[in-house]
């Protein structure tokens, strides 16, 4: 992931989709979709595997949760993302890390529309100064991105789902950001902060939060 997390997550990825078998599960779950689909879901299982070889320990059965979180052995935190042209699975001890969240995008604007339903009016206006300073990077994606990296990390650790509104993301040209989550009905009334790093690289975005554990 472009060198955004530490040593203590292990990263798994690829350019290009594996012919790799599924278990049986998997296979069922995923028999009706298409088959840029299938090949998506199938790649991003065997570098989970991949990953989890490196701690020494087999993949389960990753057959998606309700709200399409993935499944990983007790003890592991891990992150799973796939774009066009890049795969990868990110796995750590949950001793050390309680949630990690990685998202890679095409370094390309969003779609027409997409980024005013995404974004609050201060982040577009933030972005707008962002593009000024850097221009090759599409900073509404980037944005996206981010959003979908908290959600990533966020989701295990309670739970509850995230809206777009719900973070708040300052972006920073220096290759980091933070996400304040609004106090409201998910979260304590404090609400909660989460920090991460961005970077760009072979016409790819990527994003990625660390939660250290204790």
């Amino acid at each position: 992931m472009l060198g955004l997390v530490p040593e203590s997550v292990i990263v798994a990825e690829a350019r290009h989709d594996v012919d790799a078998p599924l278990l049986p599960p998997e296979a069922a779950h995923i028999s009706r979709a298409s088959a840029r689909r299938r090949a998506e879901f199938t790649t991003v299982r065997f570098l989970a595997g991949r990953a989890l070889a490196e701690l020494g320990l087999a993949r389960p059965v990753m057959v998606p949760g309700p709200a399409g979180e993935p499944t990983w052995p007790d003890g592991v935190v891990g992150s799973l993302t796939h774009c066009t042209g890049f795969r990868a699975a990110a796995v750590a001890r949950a001793s050390g890390v309680a949630a990690v969240g990685i998202d890679a995008e095409p370094n390309r604007p969003l779609a027409r529309g997409v980024l005013e339903r995404v974004a609050a009016p201060v982040e577009r206006a933030q972005l707008r100064e962002l593009a000024g300073a850097l221009p090759d990077v599409a900073w509404d994606r980037l944005l996206f991105s981010i959003k979908e990296s908290v959600y990533k990390a966020w989701f295990p650790l309670t739970h509850c789902p995230l809206r777009f509104a719900d973070a708040a993301v300052t972006v920073r040209p220096d290759g980091t950001f933070s996400a304040r989550l609004a106090a409201g009905a998910h979260f304590d009334a404090d609400g909660a902060d989460l920090t991460g790093s961005w970077a760009t690289s072979g016409g790819l975005l990527a994003s990625a939060v660390v939660c250290y554990a204790g």
